[in-house]
């Protein structure tokens, strides 16, 4: 049970899901970016990230290099299947990175940077939430090799997953604005954050009925007895969520709306665990089939070991330092 191969597919279980829940809130803050009501509101939207941003798509580079290093079978057959997607995300990200350093130096065209960033956060997070749907439904594979078509990954579901990740990440944009800021800004999310806490919560209602039909191991994990009363616990930990944060944002907290939305991707992380385990692309290969020899897990791991302390000791250190509110004065340009 606790082999290198299973010990390296919860490392990258832990960086994409790292990845997910702290650029999460970036990207939703540049997917509210339109509802913001003049230019000082955009500028403490984008101060309240600038200090993070980067450091937190870390998290997305360990967990794409982690799956080239340790299962190279896995990303041979998930780049050919999701190809258009991860262009387009990375393209997106692109963008988004370059309008927070060009949106500070111009005037005339910074309307142009402000739909770089909207843009490239809202494709960013349809993208990722495609190439969860895609995954989820199943990638064909045959000989050990992609052996779908290129539109494959364009399905009805995929785009369901899409939207509702590009609903949850407006969720924790909201939820962080709240946290981080105050006055009218901070009022015009609290506001937002009810909508889409509700839009979130009945997105992961329909996808999470709608994953045990995409394959019958699925199925069976949730449904058949004694598993059903394990995976049970998700849907329970989801509502006791939901509800704090209802209560959080019913309450005026500043912080108990961001941990609550924080704690819905996780527990939503570890219902889509339980559907694919143990399958590191469902449905055809398992975290051993897909994993590196042994001795090369074996090195990796020791660099990893130093490594990830130091990127959670650095990311922890950063948002110690800009924690607090936003100074509106104070800014990143």
């Amino acid at each position: 049970m606790f082999d290198l191969a299973t010990i390296w597919a919860g490392i990258i279980a832990f960086a994409v899901l790292t990845y997910v829940i702290l650029d999460g809130f970036d990207l939703g803050v540049g997917i509210l970016f339109p509802f913001a009501r003049d230019e000082s509101e955009r500028d403490v939207m984008m101060n309240s990230v600038a200090p993070v941003w980067d450091g937190n798509e870390t998290w997305l580079v360990m967990g794409g290099g982690g799956l080239f290093a340790v299962f190279p079978l896995a990303y041979a057959v998930v780049m050919p299947a999701l190809y258009m997607p991860i262009i387009l995300m990375l393209l997106a990200l692109v963008f988004r990175g370059v309008a927070f350093e060009y949106r500070w130096r111009t005037t005339r065209w910074r309307g142009v940077w402000d739909a770089a960033f909207i843009g490239g956060s809202t494709v960013a997070a349809f993208t990722q939430g495609i190439a969860l749907g895609a995954l989820v439904q199943g990638i064909e594979v045959a000989d050990r090799a992609y052996a779908g078509g290129w539109w494959d990954w364009l399905t009805p579901f995929s785009l369901l997953t899409g939207v509702a990740l590009v609903v949850g990440y407006a969720l924790l944009g909201a939820t962080w604005l709240i946290m981080k800021t105050e006055g009218g800004l901070q009022a015009v999310m609290r506001r937002r954050a009810g909508p889409l806490a509700l839009g979130t919560l009945g997105l992961i209602g329909i996808v999470s009925l709608l994953t045990p039909f995409q394959d019958p191991v699925y199925f069976e994990r949730w449904f058949s007895f004694p598993a059903a009363f394990y995976s049970a616990l998700v849907p329970v930990m989801l509502f006791v969520a939901a509800m704090y944060l209802f209560r959080g944002l019913a309450t005026d907290s500043d912080h108990a709306p961001f941990l609550a939305s924080l704690a819905l991707f996780v527990i939503s992380f570890v219902g889509i665990g339980i559907s694919f385990y143990p399958m590191m692309v469902p449905p055809a290969l398992t975290i051993q089939q897909a994993a590196a020899p042994d001795s090369s897990l074996a090195f990796a791991l020791v660099g990893t070991v130093i490594l990830v302390p130091m990127i959670l000791g650095y990311t922890a250190y950063a948002y110690w330092v800009f924690r607090g509110k936003v100074d509106p004065d104070a800014g990143y340009h």
